[in-house]
């Protein structure tokens, strides 16, 4: 029986991974290297539970209750107690492996190992341990407590039984499953990276401005947000990180990252994280 979640990585992905698995009464040990990051992490749990209460969506009473399920730690020895482990460090796969490779040997034999990586090859995550068939992904999406998502990733060695706890986590946290088999940017990068790609091709060949870029999305393709207005949310980093995968796990040149993008991150214009993206914050 699964009671208490392993969360590794507080930024934005983790603490809200951490946050809905505790509003749905799980105990949660959340591990990251910087105590600021924890901090941080909590007090945006915080906001956001609070602003749930605010609209209605869940009790006041709940507020605290899920906070005090939370346990944070820059040590990953406490770990060794949970019973389902998610990973969600940054998109960076030699940073991945090498949590990975630790992890393994912290929890128990039996517990599965998930990634939220939104475009890195579980097969490959999954090299790294000593239990392939027990390694899944598990890819969140962004604001984690509102979308109701999760792309669930099956390696080549990922075994039924692994698949099936994973999607029993999924359905008791209130949110849907989309399933992908394992290859570059899975399903949801994999067609959303090459459009906002494609949006900032069209921005820097001249085409249209910013603005009317992202109105003629929204407003022609229904979209709640324009794509460089998510680049933005996202992370340009992110972004170009997802791209780059893509490109080369395809060698396929309609992947190739815009100039313009390239240029941005080198700059440190990486979106509302840095103050500075497409628009300024």
């Amino acid at each position: 029986m699964i009671t208490t979640i392993g969360v590794l990585g507080a930024g934005q992905m983790g603490n809200g991974i951490a946050h809905v698995f505790s509003q749905y009464g799980y105990r949660v040990v959340l591990f990251d290297i910087v105590e600021a990051q924890l901090e941080k992490a909590l007090k945006t749990i915080g906001r956001n539970l609070e602003r749930q209460a605010k609209k209605g969506t869940i009790p006041e009473a709940l507020v605290g209750e899920t906070l005090g399920r939370i346990k944070t730690t820059q040590d990953m020895a406490d770990l060794a107690g949970v019973d389902f482990a998610v990973e969600a460090v940054t998109e960076y796969e030699p940073l991945k492996l090498d949590i990975f490779r630790k992890l393994d040997g912290v929890v128990l034999e039996g517990v599965v190992l998930a990634s939220n990586t939104s475009s890195i090859p579980i097969t490959k995550i999954a090299s790294v341990t000593k239990r392939p068939d027990k390694v899944i992904g598990m890819h969140f999406m962004n604001p984690v407590p509102v979308m109701k998502l999760v792309e669930v990733i099956r390696g080549h060695a990922t075994s039924d039984e692994t698949f099936a706890l994973t999607g029993e986590l999924v359905a008791k946290l209130g949110k849907e499953m989309a399933v992908s088999q394992d290859y570059p940017g899975f399903i949801v990068n994999r067609v959303l990276i090459p459009m906002i790609n494609e949006a900032v091709f069209a921005l820097y060949e001249g085409i249209a401005t910013i603005d009317d870029i992202d109105k003629g999305m929204k407003l022609g393709t229904n979209q709640p947000m324009g794509p460089l207005a998510l680049a933005d949310l996202i992370g340009l980093d992110t972004v170009l990180a997802i791209a780059n995968v893509l490109y080369d796990g395809f060698k396929d040149p309609k992947y190739r990252p815009c100039p313009l993008l390239v240029k941005m991150v080198n700059a440190g214009y990486l979106g509302r994280k840095s103050g500075r993206g497409f628009y300024v914050y």
